[in-house]
C-alpha cells in the first residue's frame, strides 16, 4: 500500500461525504457465479449498501453487467457459444429479465423500487436523446426509484462486440457506459466494482487460493492523470466480462473530466461500498481534473465520430494556438461522409487527430468549399465554439 497522503486522503473523503449523485457499476465477475447463476453472496451486500445510500438522501444510479452471463447459464450453454454475436444477443434477451427480477426481489426487501433503463449508442451519440436521458432518470429519482442501467444488447451490438480498438461508437463496455451516465447526470462519484482491489502497479494474476487482499501492496491509491505508463500497466478484458482495466481507466478519465471522482474497488468484499462512503482509503481513487463543460464532454467522449477532416499546418496552428474556427482554406481533404451537426475528427496531414468538433456543413459541402478558390478562405467548416482540443495534440 502506498504511504499516507494526507491532502489527497482528505479530498477523497470530502468528495465521498458531499456526493449527492452517485453512479455504481458492477461487473460481470461480481454479478454472476461460475455456473452462470446470480452470485447472491456478492450482489446482496451491494444492494444493501445502495439502499442505505438512498435512505440517506443520495441519488444513486446502478449500471449492471451480467445479463449475457445469466442468460447463458439459464440456457445451459457453454461459454464458447458466446463467440457468436447472435447467440450473445439471445442470451442478453433471456438474461436481462432474470437480472431485473433478481434486483427487484433484492431491493424490495429494503423497500426500494427499481426501474430498468436499457440504452443504445444513439442515446449518447445524439445530443437531444443524451439530454432526455438525464430528464428521465431525474424523474425516477423524484419518485424514489433506483434506475438500473445496461445497454440494450438485444438490439445493439456496441457493447457486446469484441474490443478491437476500431469502433467509433459512443461506448463499447459498461465501464464507459457508466462514466457517460455519470457525465450526463452531473454525478460527483463513480464507483467501479470489480474482482480486484483497485488499479494494480503490477498486473500479476492471482491464484485461486490467494485471499482477495493478497495483492493489496500493489494497489495504486491515487491517480491524478491517465498516462501512457498507466495504460501500459493495464491488462486486457477479464475472463467473464468485456471491459478489463483499460476500459476502467477510460471510464475514470471521463469521470475526472466531469470534475468528479472515480474509484475502482473490490466488489467481492461485502463491506466495500460501506467502507468507501465511511471514508476508508480502499481501492484506487482517480481525483478530479479540470472540469470540461457538458457539451464539450459530449463532443469528446459520447458522440459518435462520423468522419474526418485533414487540415494543413496553418489550420492546425490556428486551431490549437489561436482558438480559431476551421476555415475551408485549411482543409486538405475530407474523409468519410458526414452531415451538418455531426461530430468529426480533425487531424493533421500525418493522420494525427488533435481535435474534434461539430461540423457546420455536410462533408460534400465542406469538400466543395475547400475546392472553391475564390472565397474559400472565409468559409467556416467547424466553428471555434464547437471545437474541443484533445490532450497532447
Amino acid at each position: 500500500m502506498e504511504p499516507l497522503d494526507e491532502p489527497r486522503d482528505a479530498e477523497r473523503k470530502r468528495l465521498f461525504r458531499q456526493a449527492r449523485r452517485i453512479v455504481v457499476k458492477v461487473g460481470t465477475s461480481i454479478v454472476t457465479a461460475e455456473n452462470g447463476e446470480l452470485a447472491a453472496e456478492r450482489v446482496g451486500p451491494i444492494v444493501h449498501s445502495i439502499a442505505e445510500l438512498m435512505r440517506a438522501g443520495r441519488q444513486v444510479a446502478l449500471v449492471s453487467s451480467g445479463a449475457v452471463g445469466l442468460g447463458r447459464g439459464w440456457l445451459g450453454l457453454h461459454r464458447a457459444r458466446l463467440e457468436d454475436l447472435v447467440t450473445k444477443q439471445a442470451c442478453a434477451a433471456v438474461g436481462q429479465s432474470l437480472l431485473m427480477e433478481a434486483y427487484k426481489q433484492l431491493f424490495s426487501a429494503s423497500g426500494i423500487k427499481v426501474a430498468q433503463v436499457l440504452l443504445t449508442e444513439d442515446d449518447f451519440a445524439v445530443w437531444r436523446r443524451h439530454a432526455n436521458l438525464q430528464h428521465t432518470i431525474e424523474r425516477l429519482w423524484q419518485f424514489g426509484v433506483l434506475p438500473i442501467i445496461n445497454e440494450n444488447d438485444t438490439v445493439s451490438t456496441a457493447e457486446i462486440e469484441s474490443l478491437d480498438g476500431s469502433s467509433r461508437r459512443a461506448f463499447s463496455d459498461n465501464d464507459r457506459l457508466a462514466a457517460l451516465v455519470m457525465s450526463g447526470l452531473a454525478a460527483e462519484v463513480l464507483v467501479l466494482l470489480t474482482n480486484v482491489d483497485g488499479f494494480l502497479s503490477s498486473e500479476r494474476p492471482r491464484s485461486k487460493r490467494q485471499s482477495p487482499r493478497a495483492d493489496a501492496a500493489q494497489v495504486v491509491r491515487f491517480v491524478d492523470r491517465i498516462t501512457p505508463e498507466l495504460l501500459a500497466l493495464a491488462a486486457g478484458p477479464s475472463a467473464n466480462g468485456r471491459g478489463g482495466m483499460i476500459a476502467k481507466l477510460g471510464a475514470a478519465e471521463i469521470a475526472m473530466s466531469c470534475g468528479g471522482m472515480a474509484v475502482i474497488a473490490n466488489g467481492s468484499d461485502p463491506q466495500t461500498l460501506d467502507r468507501l462512503f465511511a471514508g476508508d482509503g480502499i481501492g484506487t481513487a482517480f481525483l478530479p481534473s479540470k472540469r470540461i463543460k457538458r457539451k464539450r464532454r459530449w463532443i469528446v467522449f459520447a458522440a459518435g465520430v462520423a468522419g474526418r477532416i485533414v487540415v494543413d499546418a496553418g489550420a492546425r496552428q490556428a486551431i490549437t494556438q489561436k482558438k480559431a474556427s476551421l476555415l475551408a482554406s485549411g482543409v486538405v481533404r475530407v474523409e468519410n461522409p458526414f452531415s451538418a451537426k455531426d461530430v468529426v475528427s480533425i487531424a493533421d496531414t500525418k493522420g494525427r487527430e488533435f481535435a474534434r468538433g461539430i461540423a457546420a456543413c455536410a462533408s460534400r459541402e465542406a469538400a466543395a468549399r475547400s475546392a472553391n478558390q475564390d472565397a474559400r478562405s472565409s468559409r467556416i467548416v467547424v466553428r471555434r465554439d464547437n471545437i474541443v482540443l484533445l490532450e497532447n495534440p
